[in-house]
Order: C-alpha cells, then sequence, then structure tokens
C-alpha cells in the first residue's frame, strides 16, 4: 500500500477525532500530515521565527560594522575614538542579543516539538491498543516497540534540529546574500555561481541518502525485534542450552545494522567534506578577486574583509543543514513508518447504533430487530445464555480452523471443552470474546449478537483465566482490580479469600502491596495463576471461561481451583477447556472437538460409554495406552 493510500484510509477511519488531521488523500505527504499538529501551536512558529531573526540580524551586522569601523575610520585616518566606542557598543548589544533570542528561540522550538511529539506518541500507543489480535499476529512486538520508541524520538529531533536549522540557516542564507548584494553587487553575481552547484549536488546525494538511512533504521527494527524475543522467550533459550546460537544470531543482526550505520556515516562524511572544500575553494577565489580589486582600488578593503566573513557564514548554515540532512532523512521514514501504524484499521470494532429514519415507512426487519435488541441490552441483566450459531472461521484463507460448528449453551451451565492440539478449543473462546470475528454464522448472548455488544462491556461481561497469567508491575491489590479505584481493597481481599490465595498473599513480606515486577515473576505459576483468579472474580463476569487455567499447577494448587471453581460457578456460565480431564469431570455437559469440531457431548460417564474420543482422551489421561 502506498504511504498516501494507506493514510488516507487511517484518515477515513479516525473521522470525528478532532486531534487527528484531515488531509486530502490525493495530495497528503507525511510533512504535510505533520501540519495538522503543527496548526495549534501556530503564534509559538510565529515567536520562534521572530527570535530567529533577531538573532540572525544581530550577528550578520557585526561584519557590517566592522566594514564601517575599517573604511569611515581606521583607514580614512579620522582615528575618531568617540566614534569606535560607539561601534564597539553596538558590536557588543548585538552579541548580547544574539545570544538571548537564541536562547529563547531554542527553548520555545523545544517545547513547541515535545508537545507535538508527545501528542503523537500518545495517540500512536492509543491507537495500536486498539488494533484486534490478528494485528498482533503479524507484528513484531520489536517493530511496535520501535515505532513508539525510536521513531517519535526521531520526529523529536526533526522539530528540535532540522526544523530549527531550516528556519535560522534558511533565513541566515537570505540575509547574507542581500547584504553581499548591498557591499558588492558584481562580486556577489560571482558567488551565486556556487547556489547551482550546491543544489546538483543535494539532489545527487539525495536518494541515496534515503535508502541508506532508511536501511539502517530498517535493520535496528529487526535488532530490537530479536532482543525482544528472546528476552521474553529467555526461560526456553536456557533450558534448551541456546545461548551461543541466539548470540551468533544476533551478532549478525548486529553486523548487519553495525555495517548499515558505517554505511550512512560515510555518506555523510562525503556529503559533508564535499561542501567544506567547495567553501575553501570560494574562499579563495574571492580572496582573488576582491584582492585584486583592493589593489586596483576599485574596492574598498573593509568591504573585502565583510565579504569574506559573509562568504563563511554562507558556507556554515549549509553545513548545518547537510549534517541534518541524516536527521531529515530518518524522520521522513520515521513519519513515514508511523503513518503506516496509523493506517491499520482495526479488524474488531464496534457498530454504531444506525440512527432510525422515521420518515421512512418500512425499514429493514434485521436492522430493526438488532437495534431493538442491542438498545435494551443491559449488562445488569444478562442471563449467559450462549449460542454458536453455525459458526466458521479461520486464520488464513483457505485454512479453515472451526468448520460450521453449531453449540448452545444454557445460562448457569458449567461446559467443558476438550481435544486434542490444534482442535479449535481456544479459537472459539477468542471468538467468544471477539478478539476476532467469525467469517460464517454468529455468536449470540442472551439472543444479542456479540458483534453489536459494545467490545468494552463484552470484556467485563465476559471473565477470561489463561493458561499463562500475565502481571504487571505494581502492586498485587492493583494488579488485581487492574488499576480500578472504584474497586475496594475489601473487594479485592474477599476475592483472593474466595480463591484461596489470602494465604499465599499475606505470607509476603508486604502482603497486598508486595510489588511485583514484570509478569510477576518470584512468584510460581500456581500462585501467578490465584492472582488472575482473583483478578476475575473481582470484576465479576456473567460468563467466566478457563482456558488451560489449571495445566501448569501442582496438584494442591488445583484443587484450591476447584474448589473456587465449583462456587463461583453457581449462577454463572462457565466454560472450561482442560487437558486435565479431571478438572472438568463434574461439567454438567463435555464438548469434544476435533479438526474444528463438535464430534462428541454429553456428560462424563456418557461420554465414556460412548467408547469414542473422549474414553481415548480419558484412557490416555489415566496412563491405560496400549502398546
Amino acid at each position: 500500500m502506498r504511504p498516501a493510500q494507506a493514510i488516507h484510509n487511517w484518515q477515513a477511519d479516525q473521522k470525528g477525532d478532532p486531534g487527528l488531521p484531515e488531509q486530502k488523500p490525493e495530495y497528503v505527504s507525511a510533512f504535510r500530515t505533520l501540519y495538522g499538529y503543527a496548526k495549534p501551536h501556530m503564534w509559538g512558529f510565529i515567536g520562534v521565527f521572530c527570535c530567529t531573526l533577531i538573532a540572525i540580524l544581530s550577528d550578520l551586522l557585526q561584519p557590517f560594522l566592522m566594514k564601517i569601523a575599517i573604511d569611515d575610520n581606521l583607514l580614512s585616518g579620522k582615528n575618531d575614538y568617540k566614534g569606535l566606542l560607539t561601534i564597539c557598543a553596538i558590536y557588543l548589544g548585538l552579541s548580547l542579543s544574539s545570544l538571548l533570542f537564541t536562547y529563547l528561540q531554542s527553548n520555545m522550538l523545544q517545547n513547541i516539538g515535545q508537545s507535538i511529539v508527545s501528542r503523537i506518541r500518545k495517540q500512536l500507543f492509543g491507537h495500536i491498543l486498539k488494533q484486534s489480535m490478528r494485528y498482533f499476529d503479524r507484528m513484531s512486538s520489536g517493530s511496535l516497540i520501535t515505532h513508539v520508541s525510536s521513531d517519535t524520538e526521531a520526529l523529536n529531533q526533526f522539530f528540535n534540529q532540522v526544523l530549527l536549522s531550516l528556519f535560522r540557516d534558511g533565513l541566515t542564507l537570505i540575509f547574507i546574500i542581500v547584504l553581499m548584494f548591498q557591499l558588492d553587487t558584481q562580486l556577489a553575481l560571482y558567488c551565486l555561481i556556487l547556489l547551482p552547484i550546491i543544489w546538483a549536488i543535494a539532489i545527487a546525494f539525495r536518494s541515496f541518502m534515503r535508502t541508506t538511512y532508511q536501511l539502517a533504521r530498517t535493520r535496528l527494527s529487526r535488532l530490537v525485534a530479536f532482543v525482544a524475543e528472546n528476552l521474553s522467550g529467555m526461560n526456553l533459550v536456557q533450558v534448551f542450552h541456546q545461548q551461543k546460537e541466539q548470540e551468533k544470531q544476533f551478532n549478525e543482526r548486529n553486523s548487519q545494522y553495525f555495517q548499515a550505520n558505517l554505511r550512512e556515516i560515510r555518506t555523510n562524511v562525503v556529503f559533508g567534506r564535499t561542501f567544506d572544500i567547495l567553501s575553501n575553494l570560494s574562499i579563495a577565489f574571492v580572496t582573488w578577486i576582491g584582492g585584486n580589486a583592493v589593489l586596483g582600488q576599485h574596492l574598498e578593503f573593509g568591504v573585502l574583509y565583510a565579504f569574506i566573513t559573509y562568504i563563511r557564514q554562507f558556507f556554515q548554515p549549509i553545513n548545518t543543514i547537510t549534517q541534518q540532512w541524516n536527521t531529515l532523512q530518518s524522520a521522513t521514514v520515521a513519519i513515514t513508518r508511523i503513518w503506516s501504524v496509523f493506517a491499520n484499521k482495526p479488524d474488531v470494532m464496534d457498530r454504531e447504533l444506525a440512527p432510525v429514519d422515521l420518515r421512512k415507512e418500512e425499514l429493514n426487519e434485521d436492522e430493526d430487530e438488532r437495534q431493538a435488541s442491542l438498545s435494551s441490552f443491559s449488562l445488569e441483566q444478562v442471563k449467559g445464555r450462549i449460542d454458536f450459531n453455525r459458526i466458521s472461521f479461520s486464520y488464513e484463507e483457505g485454512i479453515p480452523i472451526i468448520r460450521d460448528l453449531d453449540l448452545h449453551i444454557n445460562s448457569g451451565e458449567l461446559i467443558g471443552v476438550v481435544g486434542t492440539t490444534g482442535a479449535g478449543k481456544s479459537s472459539l473462546i477468542s471468538l467468544l470474546c471477539r478478539f476476532y470475528d467469525v467469517k460464517a454464522g454468529s455468536i449470540l448472548i442472551d439472543e444479542t449478537d456479540v458483534r453489536d455488544i459494545p467490545q468494552a462491556t463484552l470484556h467485563r461481561l465476559v471473565g477470561l483465566v489463561q493458561q499463562e497469567p500475565y502481571l504487571y508491575s505494581g502492586s498485587i491489590i492493583e494488579n488485581i482490580r487492574m488499576f480500578d479505584k472504584s474497586i475496594s481493597r475489601e473487594d479485592v481481599i474477599r476475592a483472593c479469600e474466595f480463591v484461596g490465595a489470602d494465604t499465599i498473599i499475606n505470607k509476603l513480606k508486604d502482603g497486598y502491596e508486595t510489588k511485583l515486577s514484570e509478569r510477576g515473576s518470584g512468584l510460581s505459576a500456581g500462585e501467578r495463576q490465584l492472582i488472575s483468579f482473583a483478578r476475575i472474580i473481582v470484576f465479576k463476569p456473567k460468563v467466566l471461561i478457563l482456558d488451560e487455567a489449571s495445566a501448569n499447577l501442582d496438584s494442591h494448587t488445583e484443587q484450591l481451583i476447584q474448589n473456587a471453581l465449583q462456587v463461583v460457578s453457581q449462577d454463572r456460565t462457565t466454560i472450561v477447556i482442560a487437558h486435565r480431564l479431571s478438572t472438568i469431570m463434574q461439567a454438567d455437559r463435555i464438548i469434544v472437538m476435533s479438526h474444528g469440531e463438535i464430534v462428541e457431548q454429553g456428560n462424563h460417564q456418557e461420554l465414556l460409554e460412548h467408547d469414542g474420543h473422549y474414553k481415548e482422551l480419558y484412557e490416555h489421561s489415566q496412563g491405560n495406552v496400549a502398546v
């Protein structure tokens, strides 16, 4: 997808959000889109422009003062000490003025730049949080980390370095040319010959430099993604003694990034040194032409002195701009990458309740029924009946995971779901939680399609305990109530007592205020699972799902979960996915899945008598495997 089209698609999705800029898709570019973020700071940019203007004039008038001192005083033989003191005082005042307004412009631009980048970073993280699970299936965490950190930092450098250079050095060039024409028109015209040469060099380097900087950032993204992947799977790396292999792969990626950086540096050095050589040749040329004019008494010495000073200053802003060229290229690449993230539309989105046009005599019956169902849907009144109506689903086209599955669960029913790996058990739960949408059919909760229920409501309605619980950095109590201050400490403690986690937590040094590190390291798998179970209980879901929640628990902890489950499943629809059949033997009904289909269902005893898939799984779990 082209960047312009991607940005257009993203903007079309973001209509109604006043914080995001709207652009015409066919003309939009990365930097033009930034105008929407810069527009609220227009008065600040005007202030920066004014400060920059005063600072530049303060710098550039100093050589002109020296020209006056040399030609109108020293070489004229006036020996006007009072006039010289006046010129010195003005020179000092200009120096102080340059210092003051340079300080002001830098601080003002820093403040504007940081505000814009902070806003983009906030919206970028918020946009990533809204993405569907399918997006995270195809995007590495390292790439997303790079977008939020490195790419936004490249934007920050654009505002604080590149934009400042364009303001300051661009105006400096213009004023230097004006002052050179004021001093001597013929000599100024000779110097203008340099402009086409400079332009040609810049064009020649531009495409090559952009490719170089994009290569460096891409390899950095891959390196970060590899490190993130290894840190998250460090236990596997160590268990299977993969340290040397992973170090080898890291060194390969690090070497590739190193080579890309060297290429970037070499390109920058060649580009910069080309201008240095051109600067020195220009000064020599002006000195030769101007010196002959002075010797022939066609030019005043003070004018030549000022001209040489200006020609030096002429190349200083050019050198500064070229030094920022790599930052400009990095920012261009970063903006394109950031907007490519914004261009991604979530696969799963809330449906808006369409307004009813009372002037129409007829309404679509299905739409009318859907709106009536949704408007009457209340979280407090949910009973918990679930209907999977002939659903089909696949992660990739042509590879079906669930095929025409039809399942109806009564409110308050405890359902066990078993099957071999790849049978579609977890996919079924992901569809109920609406991490993905079905390809065909529908899933209803109390006769309301889950696609018509706002996701925030659905996720309060359906509580999920997964096999690998995730805990955040923070206290135990905050991890349980998920930083929701409306949930009291007493409710948290009651939930922990309910699942049997209270005893374990009270043994810790700081009890419920114990600080957990990322992913809850320091706690056993069973202890983390109990805390995640208490987290679900405290939110009081109408539907409870345990997805292999007891797979990593010892027998004692599993018994605690079983005891809690018997109580918490009362008057609540409960779905338990389990490899350990002991977890679901007492279920009201057991669903046996194979290759995305329900092949058997019934209670434990009925399925054993059926002498089918379930009996085979049960015998395997008991160790009765025929040789």
